[in-house]
């Protein structure tokens, strides 16, 4: 199976967690979900869910200036992040119970 479609479809709510977590700029957040486990994430694929869910309201975001370079845009979960990613963790919870009773006989 082709992770990358997988991906794809819990991008968003695995950016939501590494958020919940605390606030992070792109970066950060591509290296936590890679250190997760999800290594095949690439760097162009966070950034733009990071824009989007930005301009879908569900993030706040703030500079902060870096002596170790250029400034840093972090970003983080407002109200509406929250309720995305609580909603989130629920259908995934369902989901990933349904997976696992369908695939219980293939580990047997």
């Amino acid at each position: 199976m082709d992770s990358s479609q997988l991906l794809k479809g819990v991008l968003d709510v695995a950016v939501l967690a590494v958020l919940h977590e605390r606030d992070s700029y792109g970066y950060d957040v591509v290296r936590r979900l890679r250190e997760a486990g999800l290594e095949d994430v690439g760097d162009a694929s966070v950034y733009g869910t990071l824009r989007r869910l930005f301009r879908a309201g569900s993030l706040t975001s703030y500079v902060v200036a870096s002596d170790e370079g250029p400034h840093r845009k972090y970003y983080g979960l407002n109200s509406v992040g929250r309720a995305q990613l609580a909603a989130s963790a629920t259908t995934w919870t369902a989901f990933a119970a349904t997976m696992n009773d369908l695939l219980k006989e293939v580990h047997a």
